[in-house]
């Protein structure tokens, strides 16, 4: 294990490796920062570190003394955002309800961000915001009995509900940026076919989904909160409470 390269977490703010050149005082901060805007600007692919080093006025060799290489920055811009979450200190007792301000939280900065939604999560973020979310949801279920098992499968069925849910959103506001083609837009073209398979008979359930769909839609908001009541629901019918 003597060979491991320490997480980002434990490495010094800016390495001693020198660089050549004339040198110019930066930060962690300030790469991190201009990492975000690129994505949220431009998407997350943008955010190379050629793109940042240009963003913030510095040579791209400059970058790696204060990130060891994409991945370490892909974890501080990632721990960095969730920060705005603004979650409470400690969970205020009412497990619905954290639970409830967690996914609602989480929904927001996915919008706000929209990179998130889009990126390959991989491996947990360890750093100091992203843990605090995770300590708030864990021990937002402290007064009830159950395994680690138990409580990460109940705690990744709310977490990837709402991951589920806002990458859905995102990705037609992402196929309208690409196309320009909205969701009403697209639903107005593809309207003859839609017509077509309702009467082939061949898909009755999807048909009966077309005919009897209201007008207009449940909005996004209503429908997040509306499954997001059924998941706590579920996770309540799983609680024992604690001895």
């Amino acid at each position: 294990m003597g060979g491991e390269e320490p997480s980002i977490w434990m490495q010094p703010e800016r390495s001693k490796r020198p660089s050549p050149g004339p040198q110019r005082a930066y930060s962690r901060q300030q790469v991190v920062r201009a990492a975000i805007k690129i994505a949220d600007e431009e998407g997350l692919q943008a955010a190379s570190m050629r793109r940042i080093a240009a963003e913030i006025g510095a040579g791209t060799m400059t970058l790696y003394q204060y990130v060891r290489n994409r991945e370490d920055l892909m974890e501080l811009i990632v721990d960095e955002v969730t920060g705005e979450m603004g979650l409470p200190e400690r969970p205020s007792g009412e497990w619905r309800a954290d639970a409830a301000a967690v996914a609602v939280a989480k929904r927001d900065l996915y919008l706000r961000h929209t990179w998130l939604a889009t990126r390959v999560p991989g491996h947990p973020v360890w750093g100091p915001h992203s843990l605090h979310v995770q300590e708030f949801l864990l021990s937002s279920f402290d007064a009830f009995e159950m395994s680690v098992d138990e409580l990460v499968s109940l705690t990744g069925l709310l977490n990837g509900y709402v991951e589920s849910f806002v990458r859905a959103e995102v990705g037609w506001q992402e196929e309208a940026r690409r196309t320009g083609v909205d969701m009403q837009e697209w639903m107005r073209r593809t309207a003859p076919y839609a017509r077509h398979l309702v009467l082939s008979g061949r898909y009755p359930a999807f048909s009966r989904v077309l005919m009897e769909n209201t007008s207009p839609h449940m909005e996004p908001d209503a429908r997040f909160h509306y499954g997001l009541d059924r998941v706590l629901d579920s996770i309540e019918a799983s609680l024992k409470p604690g001895t």
